[in-house]
């Protein structure tokens, strides 16, 4: 809880010091304007290609959503426990997931979203429902496993590893698990929270040849 709080203060402060120096907008970009505008283009780029225009506005909760996870991930790398290691703070991600699919399948198709609980008939609704259930279930799980298994990882290697393979080891571990599997956890957890959400808001064929 400790780490989750320092790192919402460090976004916290980041975000108003961006807005702070980009009220002094420049035509051409430099600096820190530019790394800022470069981050937000590529992520802009990622949403469109990803969920599509339509549900293009869900990427500033994203946004948001991927930064908060890599930050948490890249923690090992200084020694600290990564709150995505806890699967209360994973589940708490995938819920805001699994309330943006319904909000946005119900926006975008109403009552027929509704309908797609009952079909193909009225008997498969538990099934359905339990299958709507487990997207936050197996997303949570998804990256709280992945992160939870390279930290006893490293800390296996900190308690037996020889003296000698503990100069070198830790080092390429806590690159490969906190900052290149961390980052590659993030893009996924988005990625399929971005699928989910678009086949909430499509439904089927024959339903958007209807609309």
């Amino acid at each position: 809880m400790v780490n989750t709080w320092v790192i919402m203060l460090a976004l916290t402060i980041f975000s108003l010091i961006a807005h702070a120096s980009l009220k002094k907008f420049r035509d051409i970009p430099r600096g820190f304007q530019n790394v800022v505008e470069a981050i937000v283009e590529a992520f802009d780029i990622f949403v469109r290609s990803t969920a599509g225009d339509k549900l293009y506005q869900i990427g500033n909760w994203y946004f948001m959503v991927f930064s908060f996870i890599v930050i948490c991930n890249l923690l090992g790398v200084f020694g600290l426990r990564a709150p995505t290691a806890d699967w209360s703070m994973t589940f708490a991600c995938a819920l805001g997931t699994f309330v943006m699919i319904q909000a946005t399948g119900f926006r975008f198709r109403k009552s027929g979203y509704i309908k797609s609980f009952f079909e193909p008939n009225f008997l498969f609704f538990p099934l359905n429902v339990i299958g709507e259930l487990s997207r936050p279930v197996s997303l949570s799980f998804r990256l709280f496993g992945n992160v939870l298994s390279g930290t006893i990882i490293i800390t296996l290697i900190y308690t037996i590893a020889p003296a000698l393979l503990q100069l070198f080891l830790p080092a390429a571990l806590h690159i490969y698990f906190d900052m290149v599997m961390g980052t590659i956890q993030a893009y996924i957890f988005c990625v399929l929270s971005f699928s989910f959400i678009a086949a909430a808001s499509a439904g089927d064929p024959g339903e958007q040849s209807q609309d």
